[in-house]
Formats: C-alpha cells, structure tokens, sequence
C-alpha cells in the first residue's frame, strides 16, 4: 500500500534500489540507463522508477538530504516495498589527503555524530557497516573500470554547516570522505536484515577549498552510477 512519502503499489519497485539523494539524478539515471522507465513516485518531488538495466529488474529512487530523510524512504522500502538491496550513489566531501575531486569512495563503514542509533536502545556504540555481498561485488566491479577509488571509512554528519572544526579530527582518523546519509542506511538494513551499499562521487574538497558545480553533482558523475548498476546486476 502508499505510505505518506511513497504512492508505489506492492510490486511497482524492485527489489535491488538505486538510491541517489538528489531526486533529478534519480530521474537521470532512469532516462540514460533504464529500459521502459515507469515513474511509480513524485510525491514531494522524490521521483521513483522501475526499468529494466542489461535485461535485470532496477529501481531507482532519490533519497534526499540527511539522516532523517534517509532513514525514512530506506525503512518503507525495506519494510513496505520488499526492498532487499539498495545501493546509495551519492556525492561527499573529501577528507583523506589520498583523495581527489572526481574519484570514487566505496564505504565500507561510516562513522557519525548522529543520535539515530540511540532508538535501538544499545548498550554500547554501534558501527554501521556495509553489507559484504554488495560491497566485494562493487570493488570487484570497479577494479575493472580504471576508476580511481577508494575503500573505507566516511563520516556521516547530521550538520551541513558546522559550528566547530570537525574535519580536521576526523582527517587525523583516517576517514575519507563526508557526507549525511550513509549510517542511517547502514542501521536501517542491520536492523531489518537486509543489504546495503554506499558508493560516493567526491564533488569537493573541504579542506582544499576545491568543487565541482551543482550541474556536474546532478547528472555528471556517470561512473559511480555506472559501478552502482553494474553492481545491481551481478547481486
């Protein structure tokens, strides 16, 4: 059934989802890459599709900005949709010397300062992880592209714009990039025994004062969509 973010009936998405935050770049990828796209959501402007990619069954759906947002079109499609794999494409923030404008960041785990996981009640802190099937299969995926990446920890902030200097601790931990969604998609798949996967485009350097433009993070980034669908299929 629709729930109040999501008009898609049970069996209009698939059950592998590509999951952009910027909902235009979800609709570019459904245009350029989909076969026979049918858009099953624009409530709020979140554009969903379901298409068919190298004869594989894909959608694709914006996610939008920050944990919250995140946390709830990953929980309906997980537990509403019968979602069962999505792999976020989305872009950060350099932070990790190693890492330049325009490479490709797989995340393997991703460190936050969000208070999401405190609903779980747990007596410890958790570390919201990728899941191994998606994560082997994109580095695998990627090794034969000639892409620059890299595999590691990111850092998911609840903050955009930051009242302290955060960048540099995180940099001294050896975190790679910085972005706001991952760890809620992390912990939303944990928690319902799913499969879940980051793959990051790095569209500026905070602490290099380097960017790439907003048309470019719209519809520019064609590697990292290309790895999340190659990806998709091979899952």
């Amino acid at each position: 059934m629709p729930t109040p973010h999501n008009n898609a009936r049970k069996g209009d998405i698939a059950q592998t989802v590509i999951m952009p935050g910027d909902p235009l770049r979800a609709r570019f990828i459904a245009e350029n890459y989909l076969e026979n796209p049918v858009c099953y959501n624009e409530v709020r402007g979140m554009y969903g599709y379901t298409g068919t990619y190298k004869g594989k069954r894909i959608s694709v759906q914006g996610s939008g900005m920050g944990m919250p947002s995140m946390g709830i079109y990953s929980w309906e499609l997980f537990n509403e949709y019968g979602v069962n794999n999505i792999i976020r494409t989305g872009t950060a923030g350099a932070v990790a010397d190693s890492v330049n404008l325009r490479d490709i960041i797989i995340a393997m785990s991703a460190s936050t300062n969000s208070a999401y996981a405190s609903q779980y009640n747990l007596p410890g802190t958790y570390a919201p992880t990728a899941s191994w099937e998606l994560l082997s299969t994109a580095v695998k995926t990627t090794e034969n592209t000639g892409v620059n990446f890299h595999v590691g920890n990111i850092f998911s902030s609840d903050t955009f714009y930051d009242d302290a200097d955060s960048l540099s601790k995180w940099h001294k931990m050896g975190v790679l990039g910085i972005e706001m969604e991952t760890a809620a998609l992390y912990m939303n798949a944990a928690r319902t025994g799913k499969n879940a996967l980051c793959i990051l485009t790095v569209s500026d350097c905070p602490l290099r004062n380097l960017s790439t433009t907003a048309e470019e993070r719209q519809s520019g980034f064609r590697d990292m969509m290309e790895i999340a669908l190659e990806t998709a299929i091979k899952i």
